[in-house]
C-alpha cells in the first residue's frame, strides 16, 4: 500500500494530500505536482485560502531570520487560490487526485502545479549535529493557508493558519549511458631522464549511488624510484552560484593500497570503491540529495546543465572527480627528500537510477 502524506494546520481548518514527494526532472519536463486540499470553510471569516508551491535557496541558518537578516533567496514562486473556487477552465484529475479525492471527502479541493525544467534540483548541505532550523541549501516547499491576499507582506499569517510539506525536485540518471572518461600523465623526476607513465579509466560515464566504482590503474614505471602505495579519493564540489562565486570541495571517499611498483617494471590491477554517505555523516557542508524529515537520502547527485540554462537560476552545482595518486619515493642519495606524487583526475558523474516502474498511481487504506 502506498504511502499518502498528511499535513492539518494548527487549527484544522485546511488539510493537505500528497501521494508522493518525489517529483521526477524527465530533461523535457518534470511531473505536475498534483495534490488535494480539504477546507472546512466554517473558521475562514471571510478569508480566502491558498496553496503555493515555492523553490528557495536557503545559505543562513534559519533562525538568524527573527532578527531581520533574511538568509533566503526566493528562486520560484506560484500561488493558486483554493477556495472560493475561482472560475476557468481547470485541469482534470490526475489518477493521482481521484484516489486523494476518495480520501479527503467531499470538502476536498485538487490542485496541480507545473514546475518549469530550468529550476534546480533539491540539494542539501548537511548541517552540523547542534545546528537547528531548515539546513541550507535549494528546497521545494508545498505550502498552504488562509489569508485575504496571496502575498501581502504586510498581512501577518498565523502558524496555525498555515500547513506545509517539503517535497523533492529529483532527476535520474539517463537511460543511455556514455563510456567512461580517461587519464593518462606522464611525470618526469629531477635527476633521471625517465618517466613515470600513469594510466586510469572508468567503463562509464554515469555510476549510481552506492554501487561499487571500478577504477583501472596502468603504471609504466621507467625510472629507478619505487612506488610506495596507491591512492584512490574522490572529491566532491559545491558550486553555489547564486550569491557569490564560493566553491566548496570535500573528499568523500579517500583509500589507500599497499601495492608496489619497482623500478624499471609495469603494473596494472583494477580497484572498486564505493563512496556512501553513511561514511561521510560528520562532513558539515557536504551537499545531499533534498532531504525529507526522516527519510534516508544520498549525496547529491552530480548537476546536470542542458544547453541555454542559466547556472545562477541553479543556486547550487555538485561535481565529483576521481584522483588516481601514486606515492613514489626514491632510494637514491637523497632518499625521502626526492618522493613525489604523480595524480591523475577523471570527471565522475553519480546519480539515482531510474526505477523500473515510475508508476504515479496510488492506492489508498
Amino acid at each position: 500500500m502506498a504511502k499518502v502524506y498528511k499535513k492539518t494546520s494548527g487549527n484544522g481548518s485546511i488539510c493537505l494530500y500528497l501521494g508522493k514527494r518525489d517529483f521526477v526532472d524527465h530533461v523535457d519536463s518534470v511531473d505536475v505536482v498534483d495534490g488535494v486540499l480539504k477546507v472546512d470553510p466554517s473558521e475562514l471569516d471571510g478569508r480566502k485560502v491558498w496553496v503555493q508551491l515555492l523553490c528557495a535557496f536557503r545559505y543562513g541558518r534559519e533562525d538568524l531570520d527573527v532578527i531581520g537578516l533574511s538568509f533566503r533567496k526566493d528562486i520560484w514562486i506560484q500561488h493558486i487560490q483554493i477556495y472560493p473556487p475561482t472560475a476557468g477552465n481547470k485541469p482534470a484529475n490526475t489518477p493521482m487526485q481521484d484516489a486523494l479525492m476518495r480520501k479527503a471527502g467531499d470538502e476536498g479541493h485538487p490542485f496541480t502545479f507545473i514546475i518549469p525544467t530550468n529550476l534546480p534540483c533539491s540539494v542539501t548541505l548537511q548541517p552540523a549535529p547542534d545546528d537547528t532550523g531548515k539546513p541550507c541549501g535549494v528546497d521545494f516547499e508545498l505550502k498552504a493557508y488562509i489569508a485575504k491576499e496571496a502575498d501581502n507582506p504586510e498581512e501577518k499569517i498565523t502558524k496555525k493558519d498555515t500547513c506545509r510539506l517539503v517535497i523533492r525536485k529529483i532527476q535520474f540518471a539517463p537511460d543511455k549511458l556514455e563510456s567512461g572518461p580517461k587519464a593518462n600523465i606522464l611525470k618526469q623526476f629531477i635527476m633521471t631522464d625517465r618517466p613515470i607513465q600513469l594510466e586510469t579509466s572508468i567503463e562509464k560515464e554515469v555510476y549510481y549511488h552506492g554501487d561499487p566504482i571500478p577504477v583501472k590503474v596502468k603504471i609504466n614505471n621507467e625510472t629507478n624510484k619505487v612506488v610506495k602505495k596507491i591512492r584512490i579519493s574522490i572529491d566532491q564540489t559545491t558550486d553555489v552560484v547564486l550569491y557569490s562565486a564560493d566553491k566548496y570541495s570535500k573528499v568523500v571517499l579517500s583509500e589507500e593500497f599497499g601495492d608496489q611498483v619497482n623500478a624499471n617494471s609495469t603494473f596494472e590491477k583494477e580497484y572498486k570503491v564505493t563512496p556512501l554517505l553513511a561514511n561521510n555523516k560528520e562532513k558539515r557542508g557536504l551537499a545531499l540529495d533534498g532531504r525529507l524529515k526522516d527519510e534516508d537520502t544520498n549525496l547529491a547527485s552530480s548537476t546536470i546543465l542542458r544547453p541555454g540554462m542559466d547556472k545562477e537560476v541553479q543556486g547550487i552545482l555538485v561535481s565529483y572527480k576521481i584522483k588516481v595518486t601514486l606515492v613514489v619515493s626514491s632510494s637514491g642519495l637523497l632518499g625521502s627528500l626526492s618522493s613525489s606524487d604523480v595524480t591523475a583526475e577523471m570527471p565522475l558523474v553519480l546519480m539515482s537510477p531510474k526505477p523500473a516502474d515510475l508508476r504515479t498511481d496510488v492506492k489508498l487504506e
